[in-house]
């Protein structure tokens, strides 16, 4: 028998309503514990706690101790495609109020896939990124130009040091939202850092959306010739 039937435990693990909520809030990159996540979710800490064991020991979410203290984090890039995968399928949230109002559309505007940028602003910033001759698309991924290069270089990208990671280096990413493809892997990640490091965007709490800051409205304008209205 050719056919791997293991993929019915992935899959009843991320069919569950407060695991796939978890998931979700994971898709922010970062770790998070377990009282944050119950709460996000809707559950109790208790319950929390049974999910995440059990997608703990299906290698699908990470945990790193500090202390007395648990955090959890989403395992790999691959998880992150899947789920982002599942998104962009799944019926849309029905919006009830005000907050849930703001909150769908800041995160439609901006947020991060994992450990890259997606949304509106992901987009952008890769259409960007072609147009200006810095990346050509392919099929499945994008390559870098000899002039992307020599621009990624000037930005503070260490091209040579990502490209030792041992992860997909420029993958194409469809974006739940826009319905059109994303940069990711470890190019996408490092965008996303220097973004971050020179103040463009800022992380928001409790939540993946992104924010761009007054300097990175000029910056994506005069870099990327990128408009963000903030």
């Amino acid at each position: 028998m050719n056919a791997n039937a293991n993929v019915a435990i992935i899959a009843s693990l991320v069919s569950e309503p407060s695991r796939a909520a978890i998931l979700t809030v994971l898709m922010d990159g970062r770790y998070h514990p377990v009282n944050e996540l119950a709460y996000m979710a809707g559950i109790k800490p208790q319950t929390a706690s049974f999910h995440l064991s059990k997608m703990v020991n299906a290698k699908i979410v990470a945990v790193e101790k500090q202390g007395r203290h648990r955090y959890y984090g989403i395992e790999s890039q691959q998880v992150a495609q899947v789920m982002e995968s599942l998104l962009l399928i799944a019926p849309p949230i029905e919006i009830k109020s005000f907050k849930q109002a703001y909150e769908d559309k800041a995160i439609r505007l901006a947020r991060t896939c994992y450990d890259h940028l997606a949304g509106g602003l992901g987009v952008k910033l890769t259409d960007a990124l072609i147009q200006k001759g810095i990346l050509c698309e392919g099929s499945r991924e994008f390559t870098v130009t000899e002039k992307g290069k020599e621009f990624l270089t000037d930005f503070q990208i260490d091209l040579k040091r990502i490209e030792k990671k041992r992860r997909s280096f420029s993958h194409k990413c469809l974006d739940w939202s826009e319905r059109r493809h994303h940069l990711a892997g470890a190019l996408g990640n490092a965008l996303l850092e220097r973004l971050l490091e020179l103040n463009w965007v800022e992380r928001l709490p409790k939540t993946r959306a992104i924010k761009v800051t007054s300097k990175g409205e000029k910056g994506l304008k005069e870099t990327f010739s990128i408009e963000v209205s903030i």
